[in-house]
């Protein structure tokens, strides 16, 4: 079994070797498509942050009334989280600290500050901020446990019928872009098989007489299909490390400007906490499409 498999391996060599021409047009297909593929690895990643990010700013609050103690909000902000597991964060502010907040935000607006001045004392109110985990759905979920507690008489207001047309157009904006990135990668990987399985069914017929010899000579389907099936592998191994060498130099070139466009998300960085990810992709992908390319390709001479 391993002399076999030792003459397959080197069949396999010196056909790579002999088509060498055709071999280096297979590699460079492959490393075109898992290039490309890498580039939905990395869209992936900026638009998950971004729509992180984005989601992050998207919360509700529960205003509660001056007779509402500290002790009283903390104690309820406690329920809440066993009532509702699907809460994110959940912020207790202070009547103080949102005079503070406030007074920061607008310390440019002349106007509100010398309302706020004429108003005397602190006319805002204690608040819970919450944010959760999922769907749009949830803060609807969350506001009508609020609504109908037995605490809902301490709450002065909840601003989520304010906030329900933004939050939909939120989430209803960061599914499409998980959409449009799922189908843009089933087409990509429709189209990269295509053309690699063309590319790697020239190198095959530029080696169908020599499979026929084999045919003649009495060798089995396994022994001639052997060599072209470890040569797909080749192909995909070849074009997994030129891939994953060009994914780091791009990701520590292209940091710098990313940074400016989406602060916070260093690409590189990524790909350094992702890269088992990354070879899984790059070596699954260029290795299958290979190795599958040239099992189907094969066949057809088997069967004649």
């Amino acid at each position: 079994m391993l002399i076999k498999f030792k003459r397959i391996f080197s069949f396999a060599i010196n056909d790579f070797n002999r088509n060498r021409g055709i071999a280096i047009a297979a590699i460079f297909v492959l490393t075109i498509t898992i290039i490309l593929m890498t580039g939905l690895f990395f869209f992936h990643g900026m638009a998950s942050y971004l729509t992180s990010q984005i989601q992050d700013k998207i919360d509700i609050t529960a205003y509660f009334t001056d007779e509402a103690q500290e002790e009283d909000i903390l104690a309820i902000k406690d329920k809440i989280l066993v009532l509702s597991p699907d809460i994110k964060n959940i912020e207790y502010v202070s009547k103080e600290q949102a005079l503070i907040n406030f007074s920061e935000k607008h310390q440019n607006n002349p106007v509100l500050t010398t309302a706020l001045q004429e108003v005397g004392g602190n006319p805002l109110l204690s608040s819970l901020n919450i944010t959760t985990n999922g769907d749009a759905s949830q803060y609807a979920v969350i506001s009508n446990i609020l609504e109908t507690s037995d605490f809902s008489g301490l709450i002065e207001k909840i601003d989520y019928s304010q906030k329900k047309d933004t939050i939909e157009k939120v989430y209803s904006i960061t599914s499409n872009v998980n959409v449009v990135g799922i189908v843009l990668a089933v087409i990509l990987i429709i189209i990269a098989i295509l053309v690699v399985f063309n590319t790697i069914k020239l190198v095959i017929e530029n080696s169908k007489e020599e499979i026929n010899n084999m045919r003649i000579v009495g060798a089995s389907n396994w022994f001639i299909r052997g060599p072209f099936v470890i040569e797909g592998a080749i192909y995909g191994c070849i074009a997994f490390l030129i891939c994953f060498l060009l994914s780091g130099i791009f990701a520590y070139f292209l940091a710098p400007q990313l940074g400016v466009a989406l602060p916070g998300f260093n690409i590189f960085n990524y790909f350094l906490a992702n890269w088992w990810i990354l070879v899984l992709i790059q070596l699954g992908f260029g290795m299958g499409v290979g190795i599958i390319s040239s099992c189907v390709v094969v066949k057809k001479y088997l069967e004649v």
